[in-house]
């Protein structure tokens, strides 16, 4: 039986929703985050040593990382399904998004998470605003100029298919949902550009990507953007 050990508001969602995409049969150990750092339990590290989620169980076998499981997942269960067929131009553009996922669009994202946190953090008055204006200088020296950039890539990539792969629905989309939800939340996505807008309604509206979010449980990723104001 595949276990998924699963942290709440964490890519270890795009686990779950796989899983339902692909019909297989899974269990659930729910972690919770610390409340205070918001990092993940240390029951983790008795699953994998460091200590983080997604992780998976699958009999004797052990995986972590998001791609990797992904890929294992296809290989063990998926009995050719959600990934192109080898050899084909959709298959190396599959691979690539696969791994652009983790490897290009979270790094800035999580920079951009982490210096939203000092901007915000509580301290002495006369201190905020130079915290805040170091922030912000970081945030417009390096974040934000990669964010856009790769938002603008990817908004052009579909722009002739309508799903990153090719015509159909694969993993690489499953991959992709995280940054892309994180964007949305954080980074400035919204309707300016309206294919990778469409994208997220649509599998957000999947049958599979819903009944993953009911056995999940929370996860804000999948909530509309709040405007700012």
């Amino acid at each position: 039986m595949i276990i998924v050990h699963h942290l709440e508001h964490s890519r270890s969602q795009r686990v779950l929703w796989l899983l339902e995409e692909l019909g297989l049969q899974y269990k659930i150990r729910h972690y919770q985050r610390d409340k205070h750092t918001m990092l993940a339990p240390p029951e983790l590290a008795a699953v994998h040593p460091l200590g983080k989620s997604p992780v998976i169980t699958d009999g004797d076998v052990t995986v972590a990382e998001t791609g990797a499981i992904v890929e294992y997942l296809l290989d063990a269960h998926g009995a050719g399904r959600l990934r192109p067929a080898p050899g084909t131009p959709e298959h190396l553009r599959y691979r690539y998004w696969l791994h652009f996922a983790e490897g290009s669009a979270m790094p800035p994202l999580l920079i951009a998470l982490i210096f939203d946190h000092v901007a915000r953090a509580p301290m002495p008055f006369f201190v905020r605003p130079v915290a805040r204006a170091i922030a912000e200088k970081a945030l417009d020296a390096t974040a934000r100029p990669n964010i856009r950039r790769q938002l603008d890539f990817m908004e052009a990539e579909l722009a002739n298919r309508p799903w990153f792969s090719g015509a159909e629905f694969s993993a690489a989309d499953v991959m992709m949902s995280f940054p892309l939800e994180a964007a949305s939340q954080r980074a400035g996505l919204d309707a300016s550009r309206p294919r990778l807008m469409d994208f997220l309604s649509r599998i957000h509206a999947r049958p599979a990507y819903r009944r993953a979010l009911k056995r999940g449980g929370p996860y804000a990723y999948a909530e509309p953007a709040q405007p700012a104001g």
